[in-house]
């Protein structure tokens, strides 16, 4: 039996249900790929459900503004998946009538659109066979070509990319990418994989050499940039204050609450002596104040953010708290937050 044939068949006995696997509908599809480009599907699953309820055609998501189509994206992080998501479908509607495009090209101009996702839209959606190569490919054919190339370098993406398409077979070209790529993601998976009961064992270059752990190779990782957040929960009166981020940074158009970034950590009372914290509380009835009510590490793909969370109860606000977004507390739902403000008023109720 060929590869190909073994994968098909073990497909056939372990495949996961997931309902984008159930429809040929191209905007599904893509929003599913988009989803997990960055998420694992137990934790994507139940956002790509909630998203296509309220968003099920490309008209829908097109006609949303951005702050809610941010709303429902809330959690699963790499917002820029979300803003590219909605301006290609706002293209597709402005350009296109509203007719997903058809091609391999017309799907790769898309704004957000990358090989992986397009080659996905094609093979699943639109019967174009394509070659599909994610992190679960990559380590598959790396763990039985025994390739020992970068595949993250883009000389290793496209050699990973020419080995993929070159084991494509010509029929059921879509059942061989989801095969393989769900054989990577439940058998031949990251850390000790169960490789004696593996279809592949007897074919496997990294079985027969011992070098399963190795591969694939990876080129060194950069080093990460450690940021210092302040943030300062400034409430009152039933009202809370949010801020939103505008600036070309992490977590852009989502909102916060006021926050002093440092370049290290700083105690309550070193933060007190910042001017934007004198600025900001010159002018206000400070009732009550609550220090450090919580510190987290956030990671991001180059970043650690460390944050500290200050609750400052006021009975007036300062005229530069005013410059802020006053939202009433029973309001907070309805705005997007990040991961950490999201954390934190979870952690609060």
């Amino acid at each position: 039996m060929t590869t190909a044939d073994i994968l098909a068949d073990w497909y056939r006995q372990h495949r996961r249900p997931l309902p984008w696997r159930e429809t040929r509908d191209p905007y599904l599809v893509w929003v599913s790929e988009t989803i997990l480009q960055q998420t694992r599907v137990a934790q994507g699953l139940e956002y790509y459900q909630r998203f296509v309820a309220r968003f099920p055609d490309v008209t829908a998501l097109a006609a949303a503004p951005e702050d809610e189509v941010l709303k429902y994206w809330q959690g699963l992080g790499y917002y820029t998946r979300a803003r590219n998501l909605l301006a290609a479908a706002r293209d597709i509607v402005d350009r296109r009538g509203g007719v997903f495009p058809d091609t391999h090209a017309g799907v790769r101009s898309l704004k957000g659109v990358g090989d992986y996702t397009a080659a996905a839209i094609c093979s699943f959606a639109l019967g174009v066979p394509r070659a599909v190569v994610d992190g679960n490919v990559y380590r598959v054919l790396a763990r039985l070509h025994g390739v020992e190339m970068a595949a993250d370098t883009g000389e290793g993406r496209r050699y990973f990319a020419a080995l993929a398409a070159e084991l494509l077979p010509t029929r059921s070209h879509d059942v061989h990418n989801q095969a393989i790529m769900e054989f990577g993601a439940l058998q031949c998976v990251p850390r000790s994989p169960d490789c004696p009961v593996c279809p592949l064992a007897d074919r496997c270059v990294a079985l027969a050499t011992r070098r399963v752990d190795a591969l694939p190779v990876k080129k060194a990782k950069p080093t990460l940039k450690h940021r210092y957040f302040n943030y300062l929960h400034v409430t009152g009166n039933g009202m809370t204050l949010l801020a939103k981020r505008e600036e070309r940074d992490i977590w852009r158009n989502l909102h916060e609450f006021p926050v002093i970034e440092t370049d290290r950590p700083v105690e309550f009372d070193e933060l007190c002596l910042h001017p934007r914290f004198r600025e900001l509380l010159s002018g206000a009835t400070l009732a009550r104040v609550e220090i450090n009510v919580m510190s987290r590490r956030h990671l991001l793909t180059h970043r650690v953010i460390h944050a500290r969370f200050h609750r400052l109860d006021v009975s007036e606000f300062s005229p530069a708290m005013r410059v802020y977004l006053l939202v009433p507390d029973a309001d907070l739902d309805s705005y997007a937050v990040h991961r950490l403000v999201q954390g934190y008023l979870e952690e609060r109720q």
